[in-house]
This record gives C-alpha cells, structure tokens and sequence, in this order.
C-alpha cells in the first residue's frame, strides 16, 4: 500500500484526492492546505488522514510514501526540493517551476535524491490523446506538414478555476495552464522545439496575464508548428491540437475528441474505445515498486518549461 500526502487542497488537488482514495493500492494519509477549515473538511472526507496547516509537519510524518504537490506554481520550487530531501517519492501538478531555472535546479535534485519523481500530465492516461499517439505513430497523417495548436477562451480565467493567480502574469495565463499540455504532447510525439518566436497580446495592467498569443516554431527537422491563442472572445471554448499531413489531418479537441480524416475526405470523429491508455496512479506505484511505468518525469518537465518560458517572452 502507498501511502499518499497531499500538498495543497484547491480545484486542481481535490480531482485526485478521490482517485487516490478509491485506488486499491493507494491510501491518503495526510493533507495540508494553508487554509485550515478545507484541510480540516477534506480530511474528515478521508478515513483516518491526518490534517495539516504546515507542509512540512506533513514531510515529518513517517507513514508518507508519496507526496503529491498541487499549489501554485510559485510555491513548487521549495515544496518539492523539501519533499525531495525528506527522500520521499514526489508528484507535482504542471507547469514544473515558475521559471526555467527553477525547474532545472529540481530536476537535478530530483534525480540526485534517487525517488520516483513524476509529473501529472493528464493528457498521456486520456483515450483521445493516447489514440492520436497512436495513429501519429503508424503514420495516419502521412509525412507531418505542420502542427497547429488553437486555444480560445470566452473567458480567462474559466469561471471554474477563478483564483488569485491563474489570471495573473507572473505564474497564471492559458498559455501556462493549457499549452503547457500541448508542448508536452509535441514534446513526446514529435520531438524537440526549436526557432520559437512570439508575439504576446498584453493588456495594459502590468498584473494581467495574456489574452493573445501568436506563435510559431519548428521541429527538429524543420517541419512548422503554429500556436495561437485568444482570450475575451465571443463563442465556446475551443483547444485544438491539429496533425497536417500530405496524406490526412488529425485533431484531437478539447480535451477528449478526436477528429481526422483522409485528403479529400471530411473530419471525422474518430472512434477511441478499442484504446485502454496506462492510469496515472497504477504507473506510479509500478515506479515506487521498482517496475517498469509510464511516468514523466522533472526532466520532461524541465524541458517543457523552457519551451514555455520562451513562449511567454513576449
């Protein structure tokens, strides 16, 4: 059984406090939020977990194994370099860092500290995205032309996730809260990204983040990748995550569909049901137990983040 403590109780962190709990290899043990009324209240939702108003009081506790770390991303730097030398497994909510030198120093120490150290990118255990993966890789697309990322957002933040940075410049902005999936993705199914060049919508109050972006980049081998994005626009939210091909085009939007279809031929939506993509908490107790899993881990974080912090340079 591994034992779960959990950093940082807000919208992000509640969504898998229940998949820990009902995971039967899994057991929550300890939570922390500096708000202690929700500390209290989630660990009264939890049998037996220990409540804490200090993150490192939870560290102090022997009985945890694994420690899941999903405050802001300014705080991860200290939290997680002090979960890394308290010597316990860590999974921490994306972007890794607040800055590209931040992430390199955890990824570092992440590996000098000889725990499993992953990073919760769910796009990777989702049946959609698994499926374009799959169908990139058995050249569903042909020879790739470009890849396009599109991100609109009627507001931002969503009406779900308002808090007091998500909105902000500093460690908020769709670029960081939704690309930094989409460069994940780029990152493992296509390769390395080079030649970024931005051009950053800012409003006018200096603590204000983005609301548009245009992008490009390039692949490895050259091959063009589009990123743009605009928030305060009028419609539904729409992410599109595109593969053009010279024998086909594959999309995978938002979040959980999947379109494609042969030159000459419509979108169409594409079945996903025959995939069973890897679970995120099933791969994380393999790699605590020393078996082979599919996490991803601070350097594929680290890796991200520069590409990110290239992004938002404006």
């Amino acid at each position: 059984m591994l034992h779960i403590g959990i950093i940082g109780l807000g919208a992000i962190g509640q969504r898998l406090i229940k998949q820990f709990s009902e995971h039967p290899d899994t057991k929550v043990v300890a939570v922390c939020d500096r708000l202690e009324s929700l500390a209290k209240e989630t660990a009264d939702t939890i049998n037996h977990a220990q409540a804490y108003t200090d993150y490192q009081q939870l560290l102090e506790n022997p009985k945890v194994d694994l420690v899941y770390v999903a405050v802001p991303p300014k705080f991860h730097h200290d939290i997680v370099l002090d979960v890394l030398k308290a010597k316990k497994h860590v999974l921490c909510e994306k972007p890794l860092a607040n800055s590209v030198e931040e992430a390199k120093e955890m990824a570092l120490a992440a590996k000098e500290a000889g725990v499993v150290h992953a990073m919760n990118f769910p796009l990777n255990y989702g049946q959609a995205a698994t499926k374009f993966a799959e169908l990139v890789n058995k050249k569903y697309t042909g020879d790739l032309r470009r890849l396009q990322l599109t991100m609109h957002f009627p507001q931002w933040p969503r009406l779900w996730q308002i808090n007091d940075w998500v909105g902000g410049r500093e460690q908020g902005g769709f670029v960081l809260e939704v690309g930094v999936h989409f460069i994940q993705q780029t990152l493992k199914i296509f390769g390395d990204i080079k030649n970024i060049q931005t051009r950053l919508e800012l409003p006018e109050d200096p603590e204000k983040c983005e609301v548009g972006i245009v992008a490009t980049a390039q692949l490895l081998d050259g091959t063009p990748i589009l990123i743009e994005g605009l928030s305060q626009v009028a419609g539904s939210e729409y992410i599109g995550f595109t593969a053009y091909g010279s024998e086909g085009t594959l999309s995978l939007e938002n979040w959980g569909q999947l379109r494609g279809g042969k030159l000459g031929e419509p979108l169409d939506s594409i079945g996903c049901e025959d995939v069973t993509p890897a679970n995120l908490i099933d791969e994380l107790v393999n790699a605590v137990n020393g078996h082979k899993a599919e996490v991803y881990d601070f350097e594929v974080g680290y890796k991200a983040q520069v590409v990110l912090d290239e992004l938002r340079k404006g």
